[in-house]
This record gives C-alpha cells, sequence and structure tokens, in this order.
C-alpha cells in the first residue's frame, strides 16, 4: 500500500509541478500534504506546526541569506570587473586567450560567492562585450561562461552544500574542506579543455599578445587582493575551526562591504537592490526547504525511506552499479526539474540507501553538486544557460551547444571521484588529523 502512496505522491507532485506550472515549494507541499491525508486523514496534519519550526530553526540556514548578501553586493558593486580584468593579465596568454580568463575569473568569484548565478551574471556581464569585439567563436565563449558559472556551487562558500548538509546533518565545514580539491581540478579541467580545443582549432580564438609592465602587476595585484582577503577570512576562520560556516558568512558579508567601498563601487541605491534581491533568493531558497521537511515528514511516517532501502537492497546492485543509477537518475532529473528542488526532493530518500552501501556522505555531496552543475546547463531548465542566453542575446542553441562539452567532462569527474575517492576525503582527513 505504501508503494501505491508514494506512486501517487510522486503522480501528484510532478503533474502540479512540471504540467500545472505550479512554483515549487507549493508543488512539494500538495504533494505533501495530500500523501498525509493518504496515511492518517486529518489528524496526520497536527504535527506539521512543529515539522515547520523545526525545519527553520537551524543555525545552519542562516549562513544561507548572509551568504547570498555577500555575493549580491560584491556583484552589484562592480567587482566581478576587477575580477576578470586581474585575471585576464595571467592567463589571457595561454591557448584560448579570454576563453581562459572566462574560467579563472568564475573560479576566484565562485570563492566569495557560493551562488551559481551571481557568478555567470557577474563574470559573462564583463566579458561578453570583450569576446564578442575579439571575434571570439560564440559557442565556446557562451559554453565557457555557462560552465564556469556553475563552479559558484562547488568552489566553498556553497549555498547547495549547506542545504545538503542540513538535510544529511553533515558538517557544512568539513563540506566546504571536502569540495577545495575537485573544485580547483574542475577549473583546471575546464581550461585544459580549452587550450586542447584552441590548440587544435587556432580559429576559435585569437591568439593575446600581452606584455605586461610593472604597473601592470601592481594593477593586477591590487584588482585580486580584495578576493584573496575575502577567501581567505572566510574560508580560514572556516578551515581553522575559528568560526562556524554561518560566522564565517556574517565576518565575510561585513568584509564585502568595506571592499565594496573602497575598491567598487557602492551607495545607497545598490545596497538596497542587494538587500530585496537577498530576501527574495533567500526567501525562495529557505521555501523550498521548508515544504521539502514537510514532504520528509510526511515519507518518513510513511516508512518510506526504510522501505526504498530495503528495496534498493533487495535489486542486488553491486556498488557501481548502484552510482551508476543515482547518476543517470540525477541527470535525467536535472533536465527537468530545478536544481535546488532537485536536492531538497531526493536526498531524504537517497540517503538511507548511502548508508546500507556504506557511500561516505560527505564524498557524496560533492557529487551530487557536480550532479546538480551539470542539471544547471542541462536544456530544457538549466538555470546557468538562461542567464548567459539573456545577457548575450545571443540563439538558446548557441548556449546549450557550448555548455554540452562541459556535461561531459563533469561526468568524467565524477567518475574519477568514483576510481579516487581521496580526491574527496583526503583534505578533510589531513584536517581533521
Amino acid at each position: 500500500m505504501s508503494g501505491e502512496m508514494l506512486l501517487s505522491m510522486i503522480g501528484i507532485l510532478f503533474a502540479l509541478f512540471l504540467i500545472g506550472g505550479m512554483w515549487v515549494p507549493f508543488a512539494v507541499g500538495v504533494a505533501a500534504v495530500a500523501y498525509l491525508l493518504q496515511l492518517g486523514g486529518v489528524d496526520a496534519l497536527r504535527a506539521m506546526g512543529l515539522v515547520s519550526w523545526g525545519s527553520m530553526n537551524s543555525f545552519t540556514l542562516t549562513s544561507i541569506p548572509l551568504f547570498i548578501l555577500m555575493a549580491e553586493i560584491l556583484e552589484g558593486s562592480g567587482l566581478g570587473h576587477r575580477a576578470y580584468r586581474g585575471m585576464a593579465r595571467l592567463v589571457v596568454r595561454l591557448p584560448g586567450g579570454l576563453l581562459q580568463t572566462n574560467i579563472a575569473g568564475c573560479a576566484v568569484f565562485s570563492a566569495v560567492s557560493g551562488s551559481s548565478v551571481a557568478t555567470a551574471a557577474s563574470i559573462a556581464s564583463v566579458a561578453l562585450p570583450q569576446l564578442e569585439a575579439r571575434n571570439y567563436d560564440r559557442r565556446m565563449s557562451l559554453g565557457s561562461l555557462a560552465a564556469g558559472g556553475t563552479l559558484g556551487i562547488l568552489i566553498p562558500p556553497s549555498i547547495a552544500l549547506i542545504v545538503y548538509g542540513t538535510f544529511t546533518e553533515s558538517s557544512v565545514s568539513t563540506l566546504y574542506i571536502a569540495a577545495v580539491i575537485p573544485g580547483i581540478l574542475a577549473t583546471l579541467i575546464f581550461m585544459l579543455f580549452i587550450a586542447i580545443r584552441c590548440l587544435i582549432n587556432p580559429s576559435l580564438a585569437p591568439q593575446e599578445k600581452v606584455t605586461l609592465t610593472g604597473k601592470d602587476w601592481l594593477e593586477t595585484v591590487a584588482d585580486l587582493v580584495p578576493f584573496t582577503v575575502l577567501m581567505v577570512v572566510v574560508l580560514g576562520t572556516l578551515y581553522m575551526g575559528i568560526a562556524t560556516a554561518t560566522e564565517a558568512a556574517a565576518i565575510g558579508t561585513v568584509i564585502a562591504f568595506f571592499i565594496a567601498k573602497i575598491w567598487g563601487k557602492l551607495d545607497v541605491k545598490i545596497v538596497r537592490r542587494a538587500l530585496q534581491s537577498t530576501v527574495r533568493s533567500s526567501g525562495s531558497i529557505l521555501f523550498i526547504v521548508l515544504a521539502a521537511y514537510i514532504l520528509l515528514y510526511a515519507i518518513a511516517l510513511g516508512g518510506l525511506p526504510r522501505e526504498f532501502a530495503s528495496w534498493v537492497g533487495s535489486l542486488g546492485l553491486s556498488y557501481a552499479m548502484f552510482l551508476l543509477a543515482v547518476v543517470v537518475m540525477y541527470y535525467v532529473l536535472g533536465c527537468l526539474v530545478e536544481s535546488m528542488a532537485m536536492m531538497v526532493l531526493t536526498v531524504p530518500l537517497i540517503y538511507p540507501v548511502l548508508l546500507l552501501y556504506g557511500i561516505d556522505p560527505v564524498w557524496f555531496g560533492i557529487v551530487l553538486v557536480l550532479l546538480v552543475e551539470i542539471g544547471q546547463i542541462s536544456p530544457p531548465f538549466g538555470i546557468n544557460l538562461f542567464v548567459i542566453q539573456s545577457l548575450s542575446k545571443c540563439k538558446f542553441e548557441d548556449v546549450v551547444m557550448g555548455a554540452v562539452p562541459y556535461q561531459i567532462l563533469m561526468l568524467l569527474m565524477i567518475a574519477a571521484l568514483a576510481v579516487w575517492p581521496q580526491i574527496v576525503t583526503w583534505l578533510p582527513k589531513q584536517m581533521a588529523g
């Protein structure tokens, strides 16, 4: 009976979300309430108040609006331009020129942003006019910006990892430490791909000839110092155990205000716009989390996580087959469901199965973020695709085709993490030791 109820709930959810076009948290909430009514009638709804309070009464979740505000201040003050300019001087002579700067600039901005959309929008707004003026290949340009933006949810601080840590009760600090090497590796893989493509076909990117004077080097240092200071303070306090994620986010937000005022452009209008955007983004994310907790209560009341774990165990899947099934599932979901909704809907169900297979939750958190990244550049709902398309005014098809190779690269990286899990687990063990 519970299996039929689960199918019924999933049917309601997808009908409301995909067919009816209902906003994600309402679709999730309605499906959860419908399932609760099937389980125990009106009496099953009595605990919803306590569940709702418990879902939001989380110290870790308070870091989300703070990290978002930090990113909005940096984006609104125009510091993305300085990050791009500083990295351009360092990497523009590599094969691929400004395409390399797209990835490197996104990586630097990601380390102080935590948001994929903020990263893609900030760097793309600066890069697109320069790429077009220099006649870079359009699809390569658009794809590098869309894929580079996804680094915003892998390189710490990452809002996606905060949400994952909340649902699995994993340490956000440990997740951040675990994401450092994969984040650097993803950046290098993207840059290596661009270099190889441009060496094979030089027409994709003009060869940039730049000679840096002593003044240029000083300006480069000045451009990158603000981000370096912010990275060191926010991530350093986390890694050394001096501050929690929320405290580090608060410190970083205060520093971001000072940096934006000194190195960027900051006025009352920009602050007001940043606060408004923070409220909207935070409200959207936390509303999804609230609805997901109600759904989690519903499926826990019905014993579905336990039954799902038992059912998967009865299939006799090997470790490799199970991981392959998970990757395929998330790849398909990424094409249909918004990334944050995909996480909160699936993690409560799949987490008990991870324990059954002895999978490290921290390792899986990094793999899941990579899968979410793929979803962000997968049509038809990849949010980064829409961000880049709206800024470039190009055909949506060009953005999609430019991003496809990076999907393949991220799938290969997931395979590498499966073969060598130490890529994720080594640094947290060193920090713990």
